[in-house]
Formats: structure tokens, C-alpha cells, sequence
């Protein structure tokens, strides 16, 4: 399952809606922290000059191990829920010597191991069943491209790299040495471990869909001026698509939209700016790209003190992901960290529950959520990163 990026800040908001008694709390475990900067048990969100922008910082967890891009660092590492280092592919050109792992020889048998590999900017992260890494990467400036139709810059690729971290391919549009992808928004393993490239376009969304041997299957295309409209809103609202996630153990698609509707000075009757609506996910068959259902999403709800007296108001959920079984997870940023609500798409049960992430953790925060329901986070505060993760499988009864 692909990291989900939450970048921003917790509101100075609480929980409406439901009542406390409803909500669970879900115990947070704290995993091991990392070093901020460039050896090869550190992170390198800050370079040396302390710059904070722009940090290209994925994490995937599948089975227990923990898989981080480093984009500044150009490397990808491989921990164990112990904080264990067991191993790293590295730029050798910028990157130290590695000296508690060893630069793995063929045939020689050990058990922490380095490969190198002129990695430029890794990014977006993910993990089949095999153990096989699948992580985007910037190309170099000089062989960027540009679609004219769509207006989008093509600047990256996927690398594939097997279970011991050695280079296998680069997959592309096409597939295997294809032309490079627009700007990626996530990468998801499905059924079959399935890889599923989700891109954002001037002109709406295109998801790559490919089999585990990297050949091209799909290719499902959501322009901006065909998104869906429920039957008795059109006309009504503007719809904005929000995210997409693909579901771990179907051909599916979740594409989450977001409906706004116009408000209007009733002094003047004239425009005054728009209001959340509805919020609808509407689940996709990949093979033929019709519609298998929609999901109608709640609102989070809670109050604001304005002028002495309490005023509702409604907001709308961010989409996390979703698991197997077709449970889908949504969130919100809350004081204490951030709101959880899962509904299982079958039988629109729904879950709600929180989870505490301090303020001084909120640097940057990279979420990974795994098929079975855990929810890990990288969480960075001024001087080191924690890997930590919630088990909301237990929550929902997954296994």
C-alpha cells in the first residue's frame, strides 16, 4: 500500500459529530527514531544550511520492515521494527561509505548489506508480497519531456528493485524502458502484486496499471471536465477530484470528489464564494473503467466559539486509503493529532477513532497504510525523525 503525505498543520479543532464515548482513542507504539542528516542510519530532511523545502520523504511497511525514500539523501533504506539498518541502496557519488553495512559481493552470504545506484531524487514508495521495491525517481533536468496535449512535464520513472535490493528494471508509461511518467501522486501493489502508477495532470488524472512482471495492462484516464456528478446535483455543484486510491486486492479504483456548491449575498443576491457540499467516492472497475458503486462520505463535524456563542460548522474528510475488504479510511486534522473515520464500503458500517500525533512532530509527516489496516507514520520534529504506527487493525477486526 502506498504512504499517504499529511503536510499539514493540526487545527486548533475537536471532535463533533458523535459523541466522545464513540470515538477510540488508538494506542500509539513508538517504533525507534532516526538521525537527521546524511550517514547512512540518518534522514537528510534539512541539508546543512537548514533549508526546509520541498522534502521528497516516503516510508512503505510490509510485514513488519520499513522501507524510507530519502530524496535529499538519494538513498533507500531498509529497517527492521527494531530500528535495525538491514540495508541501503545509495548514490555512491554524494552518500559516505557505508560503514556498518557491507557492499554486497555476488554470491557472498551477509545479512546487512549496501548496493549502490545513481539514484537522483527518490520519492513515492511501495512494496509487493515478494518483497520487491518500487520507487519513483527525478530524472535529470536534461531529459525531462513535455506533452503537449496534456501540458504536462514528463520528469520521472519508476525503479524496480528486487528483495535484496538489487536494480531489476525502470518502468515507464509503456512499461519496461518507457517514457517517463507526469507528475506522480502515488504508487499502490495490488492483486497479483499488481503495481498501479497514479499521475496528476493539467487536464485530470491517468493511472498505469501493470503486472508484477512490469508488462503495461491498463491505462485508466479521469479528465477534469468528465468528472462524475450524482444524478440529482448536476447542474448544482462543481466537483473537484480530490484523490485516488486503488484497492490492495481488486482491480478497483476509490476516486474520492469533492462537490462545492455557490453561496450568495442575500443582500445583493450576488456570488459571495462556495461551500462544501457532499463528498462521494466512486469505486471504478479497472478492465472496462465503469462505475461499481459510490460511497456517500460524511462530514466531520464540530464547533468554533465566534462572538460568545458556538457556531457548527462541517468540513470535508481527506482520503488515507483502502484496505482489503473494501474498508476505506479517511482523516482529519484535529488538536491532538488526527480524527480516523473507516467505512466498510460492503455495508457502510463505520468506525471512528483518533490518533495522537504531537505538535512538535509535525514538521513533515509521511503515513503508510498496509492492506491489513496498520497505520505507520514517519514523524518529524527540529532534531529527529520516529517511525511509530497505530493498530487500527484491531479497531476494525481486521486481520
Amino acid at each position: 500500500m502506498n504512504p499517504v503525505i499529511l503536510l499539514f498543520f493540526a487545527l486548533p479543532l475537536w471532535l463533533g459529530g458523535c459523541s466522545q464515548d464513540q470515538v477510540v482513542s488508538i494506542t500509539r507504539e513508538n517504533l525507534f527514531t532516526l538521525g537527521i542528516g546524511r550517514l547512512e542510519d540518518q534522514i537528510a530532511l534539512y541539508n546543512l544550511e537548514g533549508d526546509r523545502g520541498i522534502r521528497r520523504t516516503d516510508i512503505a511497511m510490509r510485514e513488519g520492515l520499513f522501507y524510507i525514500t530519502d530524496g535529499k539523501g538519494q538513498k533507500i533504506a531498509r529497517y527492521n521494527s527494531y530500528g535495525d539498518l538491514l540495508f541501503m541502496i545509495y548514490n555512491e557519488e554524494t552518500n559516505p561509505l557505508p560503514l556498518t553495512l557491507r557492499t554486497r559481493e555476488q554470491d557472498e552470504i551477509v545479512t546487512r548489506w549496501a548496493f549502490p545506484y545513481p539514484l537522483q531524487e527518490p520519492g513515492k514508495i511501495a512494496v509487493d508480497s515478494r518483497k520487491h521495491i518500487y520507487a519513483e525517481d527525478r530524472l535529470p533536468y536534461e531529459r525531462h519531456g513535455f506533452d503537449a496535449e496534456s501540458k504536462a512535464i514528463l520528469d520521472s520513472v519508476i525503479l524496480h528493485f528486487d528483495q535484496d535490493g538489487r536494480f531489476v528494471e525502470y518502468l515507464g508509461q509503456e512499461g519496461i524502458g518507457g517514457s517517463p511518467f507526469p507528475r506522480i501522486e502515488g504508487l499502490y501493489t495490488s492483486v497479483q502484486d499488481e503495481l498501479a502508477v497514479v499521475c496528476r495532470l493539467p487536464t485530470g488524472w491517468n493511472i498505469y496499471w501493470f503486472d508484477a512482471d512490469g508488462m503495461s495492462l491498463y491505462l485508466v484516464t479521469v479528465r477534469n471536465d468528465a468528472i462524475p456528478v450524482p444524478a440529482d446535483r448536476k447542474g448544482m455543484v462543481v466537483a473537484s477530484l480530490d484523490s485516488i486510491a486503488p484497492a490492495p486486492d481488486a482491480r478497483k479504483l476509490y476516486i474520492k470528489v469533492d462537490y462545492y456548491r455557490d453561496t450568495y449575498d442575500e443582500s445583493t443576491n450576488t456570488r459571495s464564494g462556495n461551500e462544501p457540499d457532499s463528498s462521494v467516492i466512486w469505486v471504478m472497475r479497472v478492465e472496462d473503467g465503469s462505475y461499481a458503486q459510490t460511497l456517500e462520505l460524511p462530514f466531520f463535524e464540530y464547533t468554533i466559539t465566534e462572538k460568545g456563542r458556538k457556531v457548527p460548522l462541517k468540513m470535508l474528510y481527506s482520503l488515507l486509503g483502502v484496505i482489503r475488504n473494501e474498508r476505506v479510511f479517511l482523516s482529519f486534522p484535529v488538536e491532538s493529532g488526527y480524527a480516523l473515520l473507516i467505512i466498510a464500503a460492503d455495508s457502510q458500517a463505520q468506525y471512528q477513532g483518533l490518533i495522537q500525533v504531537d505538535h512538535v512532530e509535525l514538521q513533515f509527516n509521511a503515513f503508510d497504510l498496509a492492506e491489513n489496516g496498520i497505520l505507520s507514520a514517519l514523524l518529524v520534529s527540529d532534531w529527529e525523525v520516529k517511525l511509530v504506527w497505530w493498530r487500527t487493525d484491531k479497531l476494525i477486526g481486521s486481520s
